[in-house]
C-alpha cells in the first residue's frame, strides 16, 4: 500500500483582510474587494481570498507597475469632520470632491461609513480598518443621531409611522426589509430628530419620501457617543482620549 501524502496547512500568520485593516489602509470589506479585484499581492504574487500573511512576508496594494508597501499603522487616527453638502465620502483621488483631500490629513485615513453628498454634519476618519468595522456593524446597533428639516409641515401621524418602521429596499443586500424601529421626535412644523441603528443607503431620505416628504436638508450630529457639538462646518478635530475610550467600551 502505497503511503498517503498530506499537505500541512498553515495555520499561522493573520488573515490578509485584517493585516490590510490593521495596517490602515481600509476596512476588511473593502480589502476582500480589493482582494477579488486581484489588486493585492504578498511578496509580488497576486494574493487570494483568504490568504494568510506570514511573519516577514511583503504585501502591497494596486498595480503591478504601481504598488504601495502595506505596513503594521502604531497610532490609532480618529478624526470628527463636520462635512459640508458637496463633499463625498469617497478615498477616490480621481474625485476631486473626495472626502480624504478634502481634510488633507498627514497620513492615510478613510471614512467610517458614509454621508451622503447632499447631506452635511458628523463623518469619522480613521487609520483602523478593525475600528471601523466594528462601528459598521448593523448588528451591534449602534445610535447615530440627525436633524432633517423637510419640505412640508409634518404631524403625529407622521411622526409615529416613521419611528414604527418603514418597507425599504435594502440595495446593499438586495433584500427587502422594513426599518428598525427608532426614535423620532418633532422639532417645529418642519423639522424633528431621529437615532437609527442601521445604515441603509439614504436611509432617511427614502423613509421621507415613502410618506410624501422630501427632505431639505439633512444633518448628523452624532455618532455614538461622539458628538458634532460646535465643530463648524468643514472643521475637524481629533477625537479626544476620554472619547476614544468610552468608544471602545461601547464597542466591547
Amino acid at each position: 500500500m502505497s503511503e498517503k501524502k498530506f499537505e500541512k496547512v498553515n495555520t499561522e500568520g493573520v488573515r490578509l483582510n485584517k493585516y490590510l485593516s490593521e495596517g490602515g489602509y481600509c476596512s476588511r470589506r473593502e480589502a476582500d474587494r480589493l482582494i477579488e479585484a486581484g489588486k493585492v499581492f504578498i511578496d509580488g504574487k497576486v494574493a487570494v481570498m483568504g490568504q494568510k500573511v506570514l511573519e516577514g512576508q511583503k504585501v502591497t496594494v494596486g498595480r503591478p507597475d504601481n504598488k504601495k508597501e502595506i505596513k503594521k499603522q502604531e497610532e490609532l487616527i480618529l478624526i470628527a469632520l463636520n462635512k459640508p453638502v458637496g463633499i463625498e465620502c469617497t478615498t477616490d483621488k480621481s474625485n476631486k470632491d473626495n472626502i480624504v483631500d478634502f481634510v488633507g490629513f498627514r497620513s492615510r485615513v478613510f471614512p467610517v461609513g458614509r454621508l451622503d453628498k447632499n447631506s452635511e454634519g458628523l463623518i469619522l476618519l480613521t487609520n483602523d480598518g478593525e475600528l471601523s468595522d466594528k462601528m459598521m456593524r448593523g448588528a451591534n446597533y449602534h445610535e447615530k443621531e440627525y436633524i432633517v428639516t423637510v419640505d412640508k409641515k409634518i404631524d403625529s401621524a407622521f411622526i409615529k409611522k416613521m419611528g414604527a418602521g418603514v418597507p425599504l429596499k435594502d440595495e446593499e443586500h438586495n433584500i427587502d426589509t422594513v426599518t428598525r424601529k427608532c426614535h423620532i421626535e418633532k422639532i417645529s412644523d418642519n423639522k424633528f430628530k431621529i437615532i437609527l441603528t442601521q445604515g441603509i443607503n439614504r436611509q432617511i431620505r427614502r423613509m421621507c419620501s415613502y410618506f410624501g416628504y422630501n427632505v431639505i436638508k439633512l444633518k448628523r450630529i452624532r455618532i455614538m457617543n461622539i458628538k458634532l457639538e460646535n465643530l463648524k462646518t468643514g472643521q475637524w478635530r481629533m477625537v479626544s482620549t476620554h472619547e476614544l475610550k468610552e468608544l471602545k467600551n461601547l464597542l466591547k
